[in-house]
């Protein structure tokens, strides 16, 4: 693995992984806080701006906009087969292992919340990785100063296009 997300070992490249995360029917963000400011409250928001259909997880379950946060992964519709990470390492572990159990197919590990353990069990379990990229640069269009970053890396040739 490198530190841009590519997959080694016959899962693909990040292109294929971005291509095979974004073609799911409904995605889960595991780690919404109640502050608008944490990472998980802000892909929460962002993905359903974007009009995607997301669940969010917290294992207190409090309301966020009048919707109730699941409370595990274990409580997510079929549909999702996508989840992204905005935890702590050592809890993205356990959310892999129930990710496992509940046959997820793929994980966005926000960058903070990845771990080589986890990276390695996901894949050897057949779930696609990415990490090493912030989920809300990849969400067309892209808005704020994300658009910039977006744009900064396109530049400087980092952006994987796809």
């Amino acid at each position: 693995m490198n530190k841009r997300g590519e997959q080694e070992g016959g899962r693909g490249t990040l292109q294929e992984s971005l291509r095979e995360f974004f073609s799911s029917p409904a995605y889960a963000v595991i780690g919404v806080s109640r502050s608008r400011k944490k990472i998980g409250s802000a892909v929460f928001r962002a993905m359903k701006e974007h009009e995607l259909r997301v669940y969010g997880v917290h294992p207190s379950g409090f309301e966020i906009d009048g919707e109730r946060m699941l409370t595990s992964v274990s409580e997510l519709d079929a549909a999702v087969q996508s989840v992204v990470t905005a935890v702590p390492p050592d809890v993205t572990m356990r959310v892999v292992e129930e990710c496992i159990q509940h046959g997820i197919k793929n994980i966005w590990m926000q960058p903070g919340s990845e771990s080589d353990e986890a990276i390695r069990i996901a894949t050897a379990h057949g779930i696609r990785v990415i990490f090493g990229e912030c989920i809300i640069l990849f969400l067309e269009p892209v808005r704020s100063f994300h658009a910039v970053h977006k744009w900064l890396n396109r530049v400087a040739g980092v952006y994987p296009e796809w």
